[in-house]
């Protein structure tokens, strides 16, 4: 590894390449300066990434033809280029995107973050492996902020100073997700969810609230192991306070699996050298062979909308890309075949601006996640239901009673009305 400035490490960066940028937390915002930088004087240079957090200055629209960047997972900050064709959306299972990098893409550079160097010479990934390691091991140039804030993780976070052919040196706090929201409903939801946990399960859960609130509803459980794409705080109080132990896993007994985190930064302390967190590439964390292998998994997922057949959609609302198929189905499918697991897709029944989300049919245009097929449990603040070995008039009738009660009398004549007017009633 050479230690350079930020100039210096793109200097090699030509017109028509492809870079491929580490994210979440671990997004090295001060590297994606120094492409933006470079690429004003270069033609279309092509960039691949998962979620970003922060900053994202190499989708200013004074860079349209020059660089055009491709997402595999939406956020805030990545939308409105999407929108206006500045940007793509690639949809891909995250648990098949590490295999794209290697098969795939001819990767000129990639751009990560990672920390110090031990004494070994060891540089960590921190809090985000997913696809960067295939892309490290597949690019001719890795360029990596190195930063004394990144905590030293465990599992497939390790990497060679050797794999990095630029170090530029930068201190700075990683990305952190801010307090969640403490609504009520919110609240309702993460109740329900909770009760449907046993003691020994093994959890897949995202973040925010929900989630949150899911963990905080666990202090009573025994036994309880995390095998996630990702985790946040709240496994936080509930490992120091031995419930989740990861004891009765059948695979990576006694560790707390994931492939990137996002949290505060006390959260980022915690996993510091953690012997039980352990990073893995999220082909691993996300492989539905493995996840069946989990006695008692249970996965918790969040939608946009489910219509009144099961269809869940949590990618777009209609047209309108917000965020990306990610590994919700891996886990959807990889707990519904675990001995005594069960899947659960948790949100409110109506959008702050009290839109309903449970609907009589999907938004035109809006890409269905997981299938009516796939779908278990449905937990809304009004209750659940298991939507599993049910018909479609079955599962409408249960469906309306999760609605807002406002929206009831609407969908169910709908119902009647679009859907199926030779069903039987619903009343």
């Amino acid at each position: 590894m050479e230690l350079v400035d930020l100039a210096t490490a793109f200097e090699p960066l030509q017109s028509g390449m492809t870079v491929y940028v580490q994210g979440i937390a671990m997004t090295p915002t001060r590297l994606l300066e120094g492409l933006a930088d470079r690429c004003r004087d270069l033609q279309d240079v092509t960039c691949y990434h998962m979620h970003l957090e922060g900053p994202t200055p190499h989708l200013d629209p004074t860079l349209e033809g020059h660089l055009h960047d491709v997402s595999w997972f939406i956020g805030k900050n990545t939308r409105l280029a999407i929108a206006e064709g500045r940007a793509s959306y690639l949809p891909l299972f995250l648990s098949d995107i590490p295999g794209f990098v290697e098969d795939r893409l001819d990767l000129d550079y990639a751009l990560i973050q990672v920390s110090p160097p031990d004494r070994h010479g060891y540089v960590s990934l921190g809090t985000s492996v997913e696809a960067a390691l295939s892309a490290v091991q597949k690019a001719r140039t890795v360029v990596a902020l190195i930063n004394p804030l990144v905590p030293r993780t465990r599992g497939a976070a390790e990497l060679p100073v050797s794999a990095i052919t630029y170090g530029v040196w930068h201190r700075a706090p990683l990305h952190a997700f801010g307090e969640g929201r403490d609504e009520p409903v919110l609240n309702q939801i993460a109740a329900q969810v909770a009760a449907l946990i046993p003691d020994r399960a093994t959890l897949q859960l995202g973040i925010g609230a929900i989630p949150d609130g899911v963990l905080a509803d666990l202090a009573d459980h025994q036994d309880l192991g995390i095998h996630s794409e990702m985790i946040s705080d709240g496994i936080q109080a509930l490992v120091e306070q031995g419930v989740i132990t990861g004891r009765f896993k059948t695979v990576d007994a006694g560790l707390v699996v994931c492939t990137f985190a996002l949290g505060r930064p006390r959260f980022y302390e915690f996993m510091d050298d953690h012997p039980m967190i352990s990073m893995r590439t999220v082909n691993y964390t996300n492989d539905t062979a493995l996840i069946r292998r989990q006695p008692r998994m249970i996965s918790i997922n969040s939608a946009v909308e489910v219509d009144l057949t099961g269809q869940v959609a949590a990618e777009s609302v209609g047209t309108r890309m917000i965020s990306g198929v990610g590994g919700q189905m891996d886990f959807v499918r990889g707990a519904s075949l675990s001995p005594g697991g069960f899947s659960v897709i948790a949100l409110p029944s109506r959008t702050a601006t009290g839109q309903p989300r449970i609907v009589a049919q999907v938004h035109p245009g809006a890409a269905v996640t997981t299938t009516r097929n796939h779908v278990q449990f449905v937990v809304t603040e009004y209750g659940v239901a298991n939507l599993h070995g049910l018909t479609l008039t079955e599962r409408a009738r249960q469906l309306i009673q999760l609605a807002h009660p406002a929206d009831r009398e609407a969908l169910a004549k709908a119902y009647r009305d679009q859907l199926s007017p030779f069903a039987p009633s619903l009343d």
